[in-house]
């Protein structure tokens, strides 16, 4: 359960007996609520929480990447006020300042320093805690060179090291990619179902076989991302996990899917229901170009993505409007599903139905071998039934013959919520084609949807030099129209 919520850690010191004012002094002058070391049952449910709940939604503004940014650029919602925090493709400098901060800081520093205090040689050596932080240190890099292109990597969060480095280099996209895939490999062979126990793991309740899976999983999504730069790696990386099920096992069920599991209770509730509910933040509707698709085909997850208007009916508008024509729409767009704002809605990273899009797209790309048309299914069918809704077989046929494009849309589909995975997949592979713009938008960035974050000022001022390299490593300017390293368009 997500009940570990900022945790303050307070140690007492009880001295029982006779003290000596002189022989014992050094012992009594230790302050009990300022530890000098901190285990990792307690480093890794703060890691978790933080850097889920900001990937997820974030309560405070211009810290909201998914719901203030990808979730808008990516068309799955749309907002009647305040076009111009992220509708219009507009942001603030705070937004990438924020997040850069948050991902590095809350998130990468306390998954490095687990491994540091489990891994091997460590006082306290543990594999299964060192393999989890292995795998959320995985996927929040991911999160960030997904992002921005170039990251600090290599160099990364070594300022408190016996050799600090206070600037760190950036490395390249394809630098980062072979990391990842590699730790995440390696996460896998040391998380042992019969290994040490761990405590404080507020994703799976310390159940090593489900984050195998997802450590597995995750290596898919990312072999599948860099397939069309890598394609011998990518196909070898994955004929390898497919190929024993036992050694590597991967998702095999909505059983398996990795979320946070939220309470009833503030703070450990859902992001989007501290926003939109006990905030009463009424900013966002569903976009029409995912209504309008849903509706289309009549796909029932329209009545779990959003809530009817007064009329009864399921409708959404345009992204990038004016405020003062976007709240004309505020009644009568239909407004984000009680699912999703409900207090104990889970924050989602990954499930087993975008692991069957993914392998659907390796079948239909050639890369592994199997029937894209029964991944595909698959694919529609979890995503049903992550819901609770039946249905899936008449969507299915309505869908028709499988291409890649309907892969991705279904993809897409299912991904809502999770904005920043389907504006990263959008970015890569051109899906979906979006419609045209409303002619009554008005968008900035020369109404390109935006292909990366800059990198925030402070990089500048503290690293200029190498946030400089990082441009060049990017192949591009530090803007918003600079296309990243696995972009297939």
């Amino acid at each position: 359960m997500k009940k570990y919520s900022k945790i303050f850690v307070f140690l007492s010191v009880f001295a029982t007996g006779t003290l000596s004012c002189t022989s014992e002094f050094d012992k009594m002058n230790i302050d009990p609520n300022n530890p000098s070391t901190i285990t990792p049952q307690f480093l890794l449910p703060y890691g978790i929480e933080t850097s889920v709940d900001r990937y997820w939604g974030h309560r405070t503004r211009f810290e909201r990447i998914n719901l203030d940014g990808a979730s808008l650029w990516i068309q799955h919602l749309t907002r009647n006020i305040y076009s111009n925090e992220g509708d219009n493709y507009g942001i603030s400098q705070a937004l990438p300042l924020n997040n850069w901060k948050g991902f590095f800081n809350d998130a990468q520093s306390n998954f490095s320093r687990i491994i540091a205090l489990s891994g091997e040689g460590s006082a306290s050596p543990n594999a299964n805690y060192e393999g989890v932080a292995m795998v959320m240190r995985a996927w929040s890099y991911s999160l960030l060179t997904d992002m921005w292109g170039a990251i600090p990597y290599t160099e990364a969060l070594k300022g408190t090291a016996e050799s600090p480095i206070y600037t760190p280099k950036y490395d390249s996209m394809e630098t980062v990619y072979a990391g990842l895939l590699a730790d995440l490999k390696l996460a896998n062979e040391k998380l042992s179902v019969s290994g040490a126990r761990i405590s404080g793991d507020i994703l799976y309740n310390g159940d090593i076989l489900k984050w195998k899976k997802f450590a597995n999983s995750l290596r898919l999504r990312l072999a599948n991302r860099q397939a069309a730069k890598k394609p011998a790696e990518s196909k070898a990386i994955m004929a390898e996990i497919l190929g024993d099920a036992t050694k590597y096992p991967i998702f095999t069920s909505n059983d398996d899917n990795a979320s946070l599991k939220c309470t009833t209770i503030l703070p450990s509730n859902n992001e989007w229901n501290q926003v939109i509910v006990q905030d009463g933040r009424t900013d966002w509707n569903l976009s029409k170009t995912l209504v309008d698709k849903l509706n289309g085909v009549e796909d029932a997850r329209v009545k779990v993505y959003g809530n009817p208007n007064k009329a009864g009916k399921y409708e959404g508008h345009a992204n990038g409007l004016p405020d003062a024509i976007a709240t004309t729409y505020l009644e009568s767009s239909s407004t984000i599903g009680s699912y999703f704002t409900a207090a104990a809605a889970p924050e989602v990273i990954m499930t087993y139905a975008e692991l069957q899009f993914i392998l659907a797209e390796a079948a239909i790309d050639g890369d592994i071998a199997g029937d894209p048309k029964a991944y595909f299914e698959a694919g529609v069918k979890a995503s049903y039934a992550q819901f609770g809704i039946t249905g899936a077989d008449a969507l299915v046929a309505k869908l028709g013959a499988v291409s890649r494009e309907k892969i991705l849309e279904q993809k897409w589909v299912s991904l809502f919520g999770q904005g920043i995975e389907a504006w990263t997949e959008y970015r890569r592979t051109g899906y979906p084609v979006m419609p045209a713009a409303d002619p009554r938008a008005l968008f900035e960035n020369g109404g390109i949807i935006p292909t990366r974050l800059p990198y925030p000022g402070s990089e500048y001022s503290l690293n200029a030099v190498n946030v400089a390299a990082g441009e060049k490593l990017n192949g591009g300017p530090n803007d918003m129209k600079t296309k990243l390293w696995w972009a297939e368009k």
